[in-house]
């Protein structure tokens, strides 16, 4: 077997369809930036709205946040891409990629901030109330200085997870580097190289940044909720 494919492998070939794919690889790199990005700032959102004191606010959030994370994300593609045109929203393939993952993945984020807020000691609390502390300035001087470093390590297994999941636009031709492995195979009708290519590339970013979450739960001594 493992001879029959080192027969078959055409390293001109690979040579002259690597830059094409190395392309799709960026597409998908900033697809997962720009969606981690999204995904980051919504979710804090979505983690403050939960915590609420009003049932009107708290539990239409909690109902939204459980039907996202229940639904898979390829099926949320679907319906941002083939559904929403229908009430006048229509999205580039890239951006129905990019919010996609945002909105996906913001619902996940939304609850490690929601743990690291909870993880901030109670008397955090009462000695703000007793200084007059004004609410923002017990958010942003009290409690999010101290829940969103530890975080922080979570938001990063968010990302390698977002950039595994972001080939996922292929299903609504959002570009990126397995539609350009496929596009490259069906052309040819040699997938071993397009596809050998993609996996090579995959894995040169997907370890490096698996490493860096380690490290981040290292620096930041995080437990996984």
């Amino acid at each position: 077997m493992f001879a029959q494919i080192a027969f078959s492998w055409d390293w001109e070939y690979a040579r002259r369809i690597f830059p094409i794919i190395a392309e799709g690889l960026l597409q998908t790199v900033v697809a997962t930036l720009l969606g981690i990005s999204i995904g980051m700032v919504l979710g804090l959102v979505l983690a403050l709205l939960r915590r609420s004191r009003f049932r009107v606010i708290r539990w239409p959030t909690i109902a939204f946040i459980e039907f996202v994370r229940s639904t898979p994300l390829l099926v949320q593609l679907f319906f941002i891409f083939f559904v929403f045109p229908g009430f006048g929203l229509v999205l580039s393939p890239f951006v129905t990629l990019v919010v996609g993952l945002g909105i996906h993945y913001a619902t996940y984020t939304s609850e490690s901030y929601r743990a690291g807020i909870e993880n901030v000691e109670h008397g955090q609390w009462e000695a703000s109330t007793a200084l007059n502390l004004s609410p923002a300035t017990t958010w942003t001087r009290i409690v999010l200085p101290q829940a969103i470093p530890t975080v922080i390590p979570a938001l990063g297994n968010y990302l390698v997870a977002m950039f595994k999941d972001a080939p996922l636009g292929f299903a609504v031709a959002a570009g990126g580097i397995l539609l350009a492995a496929q596009a490259e195979a069906s052309r040819s009708f040699q997938p071993i190289e397009p596809y050998t290519i993609m996996g090579a590339l995959f894995l040169a970013v997907s370890i490096p940044a698996a490493f860096f979450v380690r490290y981040l739960e290292r620096r930041y001594g995080y437990e996984r909720v």
